[in-house]
């Protein structure tokens, strides 16, 4: 990000995605529209003088103007708490970005997809599926999104909605809600096979989450099959904030 200007950002709206999650919509003024898959990183500045920035992946492309972020808040965290909790309409800070070129998708891509999330790494894979609505893609698409309850799903009414072309598979790790066919567990190899699309089909596929969930469903999809050059990855380790 050498030569990438920190630019003034306001605070638009706010809306409570779970009890520990918020999506924040910013006012950014970019010259360049962001593509799904990528991220911004935030500064704030203290009184005293003091930065903290992190890095956010965008829930929504393609607005030079404006960009929209769902944190979650870490216990202990020094960013995040403050993001989801505590921020105010009108409030002041830094951006920069977008960054990433690699884990993105693009509205010519016509492959079919799937989307495998662990948490909030369901955030730029959203972005994705919004991506693909907004350009009125034919692309099918598939996300498998692992989340320990249904209290923790990001964006449910918008998933739950009809998207003709795109499948979603929510997979409960912890609590799964009365009457759910899958009891509650770690996503499985069956759960991808099922969810995903098979190896034949050569689909991209873009799995976003801890680094822990990254490698063990990247692992999987290479064992039921599919190309590895086709598995694109991006992951956030359990240290630090976010």
């Amino acid at each position: 990000m050498v030569g990438m200007p920190w630019r003034r950002a306001v605070v638009l709206a706010r809306r409570e995605e779970t009890p520990t999650a918020a999506t924040l919509l910013l006012h950014v003024g970019g010259e360049r529209p962001s593509v799904a898959g990528q991220r911004i990183e935030l500064r704030l500045t203290a009184e005293d003088g003091y930065t903290a920035d992190r890095e956010y992946s965008l829930a929504r492309a393609g607005d030079p103007e404006r960009a929209e972020i769902t944190v979650q808040a870490i216990d202990g965290g020094e960013v995040s708490p403050f993001l989801v909790d505590e921020i105010e309409v009108g409030t002041e800070l830094e951006v920069r970005g977008p960054i990433g070129g690699w884990f993105v998708w693009r509205p010519e891509q016509t492959e079919p997809v799937l989307l495998v999330a662990g948490g909030s790494g369901v955030v730029p894979l959203m972005a994705m599926v919004r991506a693909r609505r907004d350009a009125g893609s034919k692309a099918p698409f598939r996300l498998i999104y692992s989340v320990r309850s249904r209290a923790e799903v990001f964006y449910r009414s918008e998933l739950r909605a009809p998207d003709p072309g795109l499948d979603v598979t929510i997979a409960y790790t912890r609590q799964a809600p009365e009457g759910s066919p899958r009891p509650a567990g770690r996503l499985s190899v069956a759960d991808v096979n099922t969810g995903g699309w098979p190896p034949d089909f050569a689909p991209t596929c873009y799995v976003c989450g801890p680094t822990g969930f990254v490698e063990t469903v990247a692992d999987m999809l290479v064992a039921l099959g599919h190309d590895p050059r086709r598995i694109r990855t991006e992951r956030f380790g359990p240290t630090g904030d976010a």
